[in-house]
């Protein structure tokens, strides 16, 4: 059982992962529990100081979606956005995007 993140700054709605996220989990090659608790806690990963403000403005006015992006290995992205009405949370690769 996945304990749930302490205290997380917005609620993500239905949780869903793409096919190859999916793949790579069913592989063991990335655990997406620890990637979608930072991005509810605000960790939105490896993006520029202007996207994180983006982000950081969009939770106070809840009319922006949310996005991380997370370098997991050398050759491995993963991204994650949250729906601006935070109805849907998609892990996903940056190729399917």
């Amino acid at each position: 059982m996945v304990s749930p993140l302490q205290n997380p700054r917005f609620r993500p709605g239905q949780v869903v992962m793409t096919l190859g996220v999916n793949e790579l989990v069913r592989q063991g090659l990335i655990n997406p529990i620890s990637f979608l608790r930072r991005h509810l806690g605000g960790d939105w990963g490896d993006l520029s100081g202007n996207d994180r403000r983006q982000n950081n403005a969009a939770l106070k006015s809840g009319e922006d979606r949310l996005f991380s992006s997370y370098q997991v290995s050398p050759r491995l992205k993963l991204w994650i956005i949250t729906e601006w009405d935070r109805s849907v949370t998609t892990l996903l690769l940056p190729d399917e995007y």
